[in-house]
């Protein structure tokens, strides 16, 4: 048996003296180098005690060390679990203390906090850094660069990615080889990569979009890509006469719609731009178009299921819509409370069967199962329709979820928080649109008459407990929430009457 995901990626290598990642202004790293260095980092693995299955935590900078972490883990059997490096040691409790790691991987700033954390499951705590110094990458130089990978099945697990809901704790989904790899194979096929392709990495590498389908695509096409530390707009328009893709988040087009150097000559040499993880506007679609000429590939996945469709390569490229199911993927629309099939034109619960979706949540058994229909269709949670051309229309989130310039908030974890607040008597967490981010996190509180409290105070007092991106952008105060007669407050109504906050 070989090594299911990192078996296919070395099948797509055209030559270990090709290039595979390229910064900006700095060197490169060719194929051959990213097998030498994730060799060391895998030897450093099993010289720590890793053996396959165990969970290996990485709260890192982006750095090509850090994605060269991720292969290691993969080749030596490890379950990669990578946490966004702006959480609080108080949301890293959590992940630690739940998926139990055999060894954490920090930025050095992080150690203080996080020491005790580690220790407490008994894991080893080792350091990386932006720039790619720090104990782990001290530790792999002394390492043999040859490094003979774990055999791993299809079903074995490669990462677990954690992921929320609008009530009750986070939860890590369980990602095997083969949903990782039978997505990468698919959109190499639908988005017509070639070991010619250069993408432009401009995403984190701590989720689904920039660590898998970014950076598995590139893999198991052979191609190269210039990795970038961060999105900045200027840098990403000087890239483009050396790339050939660039997958962003809405928020990257918005923002390259403000430069002026966004023009056809600019975009010459490009092919493809990919945008997901949030909903593009049809504006935005057709500005960009009547910029560049090209007109942006919409698609739809999430942390559970990778990719699920897909505008078409050739073929109408619809605004406001992300495209048909793609091969191999089932999807399909049924009524929420009875589970039945609706025709074309009708909203439902959007559900997906294939071989992208993930294994479970991690040592959430009945949660597991109340999220599987009995045929092996996984509720997401979305709602949309199928138009009469076959696409698939995303309408609404039946879980209040918030995206936010691609990052998704959960509204049921900043409510929490908020409603520790002296003085707070309820909370309302809600997303509305936001010309940037797609859509801006409001908090809409209701204050008992003897408190005072003002905007930035809540602000300042989440900030420590709280991701930046979580945090809302308006504090909004209310006599009381809009409840119907069960009760429950209507977030509707909430994001309704606050519709234009963040209006230009």
């Amino acid at each position: 048996m070989t090594n299911h995901l990192f078996g296919q990626f070395r099948a797509a290598m055209a030559g270990t003296e090709r290039v595979l990642l390229q910064t900006a202004d700095g060197p490169a790293l060719t194929w051959g180098g990213m097998l030498e260095v994730s060799g060391r980092i895998a030897n450093l693995l099993v010289a720590e005690g890793i053996q396959p299955g165990d969970r290996v935590a990485a709260q890192v900078e982006k750095s090509i060390e850090g994605l060269l972490l991720y292969l290691a883990c993969v080749r030596a059997g490890a379950v990669f679990l990578p946490l966004n490096p702006a959480y609080t040691d108080v949301e890293l409790d959590y992940f630690i203390k739940d998926s139990e790691p055999r060894l954490v991987v920090v930025d050095p700033s992080r150690v203080a906090g996080v020491v005790g954390i580690a220790y407490g499951v008994e894991a080893t705590l080792l350091t990386l850094g932006a720039d790619g110094q720090g104990s782990l990458m001290a530790g792999a130089a002394e390492q043999d660069p040859a490094f003979e990978d774990v055999a791993c099945g299809p079903d074995d697990l490669a990462a677990i990615l954690y992921t929320s809901g609008t009530t009750g704790r986070s939860k890590g989904a369980m990602l095997s080889h083969e949903n990782l790899a039978s997505n990468a194979r698919v959109l190499v096929d639908v988005w017509r990569f070639t070991d010619q392709d250069v993408l432009i990495h401009a995403l984190p590498i701590f989720h689904t979009h920039g660590l898998f389908v970014a950076t598995n695509t590139v893999l198991s096409a052979g191609a190269s890509m210039i990795f970038l530390p961060r999105f900045e707009p200027k840098l990403v328009l000087a890239m483009m006469e050396r790339a050939s893709v660039l997958m962003g988040v809405p928020t990257f087009y918005v923002r390259l719609l403000n430069e002026a150097g966004l023009i056809q000559e600019t975009v010459r040499h490009m092919r493809l731009f990919v945008s997901g993880s949030a909903p593009l506007l049809a504006e935005t679609h057709r500005a960009f178009q009547e910029r560049t000429g090209h007109a942006i590939l919409e698609r739809y996945g999430m942390t559970e299921t990778n990719m699920n469709t897909s505008n078409p390569y050739d073929g109408p490229r619809l605004a406001g819509t992300v495209g048909l199911p793609l091969p191999g993927t089932e999807l399909r629309v049924v009524d929420p409370e009875s589970g039945q099939e609706l025709p074309a034109g009708s909203i439902g619960m959007i559900e997906v069967r294939g071989p992208n979706v993930f294994q479970g949540y991690w040592r959430m058994p009945e949660k597991t199962q109340a999220e599987f229909r009995d045929d092996g269709f996984f509720v997401t949670g979305d709602l949309g329709l199928f138009d009469e051309q076959g696409y698939v229309q995303i309408v609404g989130r039946g879980k209040d979820l918030v995206i936010t310039g691609g990052y998704n908030v959960y509204p049921k974890e900043v409510e929490e928080e908020l409603d520790r607040l002296d003085g707070v008597v309820e909370s309302a967490v809600i997303g509305v649109p936001h010309p940037d981010m797609g859509e801006g996190v409001v908090a809409v509180l209701a204050v008992r008459p003897d408190h005072r409290l003002n905007e930035p105070e809540v602000q300042a007092a989440l900030a420590a407990r709280l991701a930046r991106y979580k945090l809302p952008r308006r504090v909004l105060f209310v006599d009381e929430l809009p409840r119907n007669a069960m009760s429950k407050v209507q977030k509707n109504i909430l994001r309704e009457r606050y519709a234009a906050t963040f209006a230009t």
